[in-house]
């Protein structure tokens, strides 16, 4: 007859120490006054909140543009550059069809996005470096861009909101064209020139 042994839990040295589970608050965020209390409230603060952030950038991107050097990089930023103008005339339609008044929310993402964009303008020598910043910059801006316009678009199908969900969706393949884009610049040996500059 075969007895079975329990295992004796392994003993610890002086030094060591007994793990603690890492402790998660339970303290909940307190909600603003103003604070959207469905899905449709979320979406107009998230409309309001790309609205700046496209009529921020409509700003920004021609003095992107006249940091830049390379052709091909040039003609992108200039060519999104209208295309972001349409991105706020979209926007302005989905109020529109909302009956609700465009009205821009400051997007603190965006403003940082901006903020970096324009310290790696400052932090780098013009010519191919410079360049690559700009692109390393313009992308963590489309990718921005694309999150919240497949965000958007997701609550305007929920919400039955069809003229928004139609603008937004233009808006978002046309951020996905431009990273693609930029993607390409990069790759077409411009980084490889900032290598060896």
């Amino acid at each position: 007859m075969e007895t079975k042994m329990k295992k004796a839990p392994a003993k610890r040295g002086k030094n060591e120490k007994t793990k603690t589970p890492v402790s998660i608050s339970s303290r909940k965020t307190r909600a603003k006054k103003d604070a959207a209390k469905d899905l449709s409230d979320l979406f107009e603060d998230g409309l309001k909140d790309i609205y700046w952030a496209e009529k921020a950038l409509v700003k920004a991107l021609p003095k992107m543009h006249k940091n830049a050097t390379d052709p091909k990089l040039k003609n992108a930023i200039e060519s999104h550059l209208e295309e972001t103008k349409g991105h706020v005339k979209r926007l302005e339609a989905c109020f529109k069809a909302m009956k609700k008044k465009a009205e821009a929310k400051k997007c603190d993402a965006m403003q940082g996005l901006l903020d970096e964009g324009k310290g790696i303008m400052e932090e780098t020598k013009p010519g191919p470096v410079r360049d690559a910043g700009i692109i390393a910059a313009s992308q963590k801006i489309e990718h921005y861009e694309i999150a919240t316009y497949g965000t958007l678009a997701a609550y305007a199908k929920i919400l039955k909101e069809k003229d928004c969900l139609k603008e937004l969706l233009a808006t978002l393949k046309e951020e996905k064209n431009c990273n693609d884009l930029l993607s390409k610049i990069a790759d077409t040996n411009l980084n490889a020139k900032a290598l060896i500059q």
